[in-house]
């Protein structure tokens, strides 16, 4: 018996490795060599292309494509019809397979409803790209990107609150969990009171 779950409208190509307790719903497509980890969540109409790599925890909403060249990592939340491409100059008569252009997602991004990832580009751990951007180069831990082309307007916390404005010491404090920010470079920030790998805890 298979430890995920596939609606029956799903088509899913082997050989390709899906972890236990994901769940596949209506009319999406796994291509072969894909690779999904634990507990992941794919809605309707989605499709995962040959040899990406999604991490645990991964939540992409419906009609969205994940081309290959694309990675998530653990814990992404990819919001209603989002978009990856692979190849920054694309031509109908040129094939071009063989010159995909990487994008990464780190983990714990948010990427917004309608927003475009260009290829190419790395989003940070725990950016978050609102709905409609354009992302189109690198964007750093914990980046808040709007607009078109997309740029930096704040910093976000893991629990997806917007971070105010640093205190006296630097500390810029998630307004929800109370865990601790700050800067150690120009556009480097961190969390203070968690390891960057390290999982949120779970509410009592």
């Amino acid at each position: 018996m298979s430890q995920f779950f596939a609606h029956e409208t799903a088509v899913i190509d082997e050989p390709c490795t899906i972890g236990a307790g994901t769940n596949i719903w209506h009319f999406s497509h796994i291509m072969k060599d894909a690779v999904l980890g634990e507990g992941c969540n794919l809605g309707q109409n989605v499709f995962v292309g040959s040899g990406v790599k999604i991490g645990r925890n991964v939540k992409i909403q419906n009609n969205v494509s994940v081309y290959p060249g694309v990675e998530l990592e653990d814990d992404v939340f990819c919001g209603p019809s989002c978009v990856f491409t692979n190849i920054g100059n694309p031509r109908s008569q040129i094939i071009r397979r063989d010159k995909y252009e990487p994008t990464l997602v780190r983990r714990g991004a948010t990427i917004g409803a309608n927003s475009t990832i260009v290829c190419g580009s790395t989003v940070g751990r725990y950016a978050f790209v609102a709905a409609g951007a354009v992302v189109t180069k690198d964007f750093p831990d914990y980046a808040l990107i709007v607009g078109v082309p997309g740029r930096v307007v704040g910093w976000m916390s893991r629990h997806g609150h917007r971070l105010p404005a640093p205190d006296a010491d630097g500390i810029m404090v998630c307004p929800e969990s109370g865990y601790k920010y700050k800067f150690e470079s120009e556009n480097v920030l961190r969390c203070i009171d968690l390891a960057e790998d390290a999982p949120l805890p779970e509410k009592k």
